[in-house]
């Protein structure tokens, strides 16, 4: 008998075995398939492969979970950190404390800028104050600036560091 060795012939010749071993094929094909298997050696070698395949898949029995299963997995989960509310885990000390970082930031550059202004250009204002004659090239040069920014950025990093290490601790009790 002539074999065709295509990749759709194997395809088919698998399809037909497995219907056969399975019993799912029609009566004549069913003859048909055992007399192929009776003359031909490549339908003979395959389908004891695939017979040695389905007796394995038969001996095998399928691993059904245990009763409490569910709540075992239930159990694994509740040992975990469950994470709170939103409300219970954002602290409003550190948004403020934050928020007064920046805000002494901000009035820090409102005071480096008002210090930079010509005030000589109008020698009194409406107070009688005459500015000209106040040097506040002593108070804010530029080495007091890079001071005041270096402690901010200071102060914020150390307020970031409680900050990490409180919720770290709050991580670790749960």
């Amino acid at each position: 008998m002539k074999t065709d060795n295509s990749p759709l012939a194997d395809d088919v010749m698998q399809t037909r075995l497995w219907d056969y071993i399975d019993g799912l094929s029609e009566q004549n094909e069913g003859i048909a398939v055992k007399k192929l298997v009776a003359e031909n050696s490549e339908w003979r070698a395959k389908y004891h492969e695939l017979l040695e395949v389905h007796q394995m898949i038969s001996a095998t029995e399928l691993e059904a979970p245990s009763m409490r299963f569910t709540k075992n997995v239930m159990d694994e989960i509740a040992k975990n950190h469950i994470a709170p509310a939103t409300k219970n885990y954002i602290n409003n000390n550190i948004i403020w404390s934050i928020a007064f970082f920046f805000i002494t930031l901000i009035v820090g550059f409102v005071i480096y800028g008002i210090s930079q202004i010509d005030w000589a250009a109008s020698s009194t204002n409406a107070t009688g104050i005459n500015f000209s004659q106040v040097d506040f090239s002593k108070v804010f040069n530029n080495t007091f600036v890079n001071i005041f920014m270096m402690l901010n950025i200071i102060l914020g990093l150390m307020l970031l560091d409680r900050y990490l290490n409180k919720n770290k601790k709050q991580f670790q009790r749960y």
